[in-house]
């Protein structure tokens, strides 16, 4: 079939090839960061439309905001979540480093190990953005063996994209499984790798995956 989007009764839809589970089912760290960055170069060859991350940030922004769709958020968890997503969307967006397409939410979850090599899926949550923004999707020491990694811009986006997904754990329509657990262990993640955390400043690296 044509790789296109096809309407049918109203719906679109997309068809994908299918590919058999290749073993070990663990990938490295150097076979995802090449595979992502294979993924981004082929990305960057793209000329569509697509989001700024920072549409998605507002989108968490607007989600903490509301006590109705995070009626079982506490006040000052609600106020971390604020200050976070509200102050490193402004930091990162003052670097102006260089941006791209990008796949959005590259985590293991979203990898498959193939016969063919490391392949990505989802790409609905497609987005344009540093890289860096992706690499904080993938597991730390994926970002070891990527070229050129702004270490700065991967800390501040690490931490944003913990206060994204911690805000999602948080609506009261999250399906998660076990989703409330992991947004209570996600804060407790976000306080410790906040810049003043007992008065002084942390650099703990986390791992939201």
């Amino acid at each position: 079939m044509e790789p296109r989007r096809y309407e049918r009764d109203g719906f679109e839809v997309t068809l994908w090839t299918y590919y058999d589970t290749a073993t070990p089912r663990e990938v490295s760290s150097a076979d995802y960061a090449d595979a992502l960055a294979q993924l981004h170069a082929g990305m960057r060859r793209l000329d569509v439309p697509a989001p700024h991350f920072t549409d998605r940030v507002e989108q968490a922004q607007q989600l903490v905001l509301s006590r109705e769709q995070t009626p079982a958020l506490a006040d000052a968890d609600r106020g971390l979540l604020c200050d976070t997503l509200r102050s490193l969307r402004r930091v990162i967006g003052e670097r102006g480093g260089p941006e791209q397409l990008l796949h959005g939410e590259p985590h293991p979850g979203n990898v498959l190990i193939t016969s063919n090599g490391v392949l990505s899926i989802d790409l609905e949550t497609c987005c344009r953005g540093p890289v860096e923004f992706d690499l904080a999707h993938a597991p730390d020491d994926v970002s070891e063996h990527y070229p050129g990694v702004n270490q700065g811009l991967l800390h501040e986006c690490r931490r944003l994209v913990l206060a994204m997904i911690t805000t999602w754990r948080w609506d009261r329509g999250d399906q998660l499984p076990n989703g409330r657990q992991l947004g209570t262990e996600w804060l407790n993640q976000l306080r410790m790798t906040s810049p003043t955390c007992g008065g002084q400043r942390r650099t703990t690296a986390f791992s939201p995956w």
